[in-house]
């Protein structure tokens, strides 16, 4: 077991992040990013097209590595740990313990969703698989959908069963890429009741272009543009109308 294990403490944040640094050819993705986050908590980020929001839900949720700090902190001074452990050298261990709900659902259209939720329990080797699948299944309501092809689902229905992927193994971290994107009202219902029932068992990271819900949920707020931080502060903390000023002035979108 690495040494970043430890990171099983409860004093070890759900993240540290310094210095990272993401290049794609001439352009920095991320450029210096620096935040902490406890566990437990709800991040919200926000900014334009462009300004690295979900490079960073990638670098973290070990998808796509960083340019810099894949040493660690003490030999590079950058990079990322997530729970302790780091985002590049533990990246095996790391996988257990995140779900991700991205634009791609990460499902088998021409497969049910009961054979996709069984392929990915055996992925996880979870214990009693069907109890957990009849569980979310119930969750997202598409238990009476269960052996139907995902090819014949909507979006809402696709993004639920995502959302049911996502926590079949009982991650310790969340991270959400619009989520709400593409949903009917519905099915928006649907997540906020889910995220709610389970808003204390794990720390959550979600994308979101929508300041109202993004900060209604979150329990901190992170402004990213031309992938640097503009801002990182705890909800309570914050003014909502001077941050609706400074996300427009920074990220040059209009306010609603």
């Amino acid at each position: 077991m690495p040494e970043q294990a430890k990171g099983t403490n409860a004093q070890v944040p759900a993240l540290e992040v310094q210095g990272l640094i993401r290049i794609f050819g001439a352009r920095k993705a991320l450029d210096g990013v620096t935040f902490t986050l406890p566990r437990g908590a709800f991040l919200s980020i926000f900014g334009p097209n462009g300004a690295g929001k979900t490079t960073l839900l990638r670098v973290l949720s070990t998808l796509t590595p960083p340019s810099q700090g894949s040493g660690g902190f003490k030999n590079s001074g950058s990079g990322a740990r997530v729970f302790g452990y780091d985002v590049v050298k533990d990246a095996v261990e790391l996988r257990e313990r995140i779900g991700i709900i991205s634009h791609n659902p990460l499902l088998y259209p021409d497969l049910s969703a009961d054979e996709n939720l069984r392929f990915f329990a055996d992925l996880y080797c979870i214990n009693d698989p069907q109890a957990r699948i009849d569980e979310l299944l119930e969750a997202v309501e598409l238990k009476h959908r269960r052996m139907d092809l995902v090819r014949t689902f909507s979006r809402g229905m696709i993004q639920r069963l995502s959302i049911a992927r996502a926590l079949l193994p009982h991650p310790d971290i969340l991270f959400l890429d619009e989520p709400y994107s593409g949903l009917d009202p519905h099915a928006a219902d649907i997540l906020d009741g889910l995220i709610a029932s389970v808003r204390d068992q794990y720390t959550f990271v979600m994308v979101s272009h929508d300041l109202d819900k993004g900060l209604e949920l979150c329990s901190h707020a992170l402004i990213l543009a031309r992938g640097k931080v503009v801002l990182f502060e705890e909800r309570d903390d914050i003014d909502r109308e001077q941050f609706r000023v400074l996300y427009h002035q920074t990220v040059g979108l209009g306010v609603s």
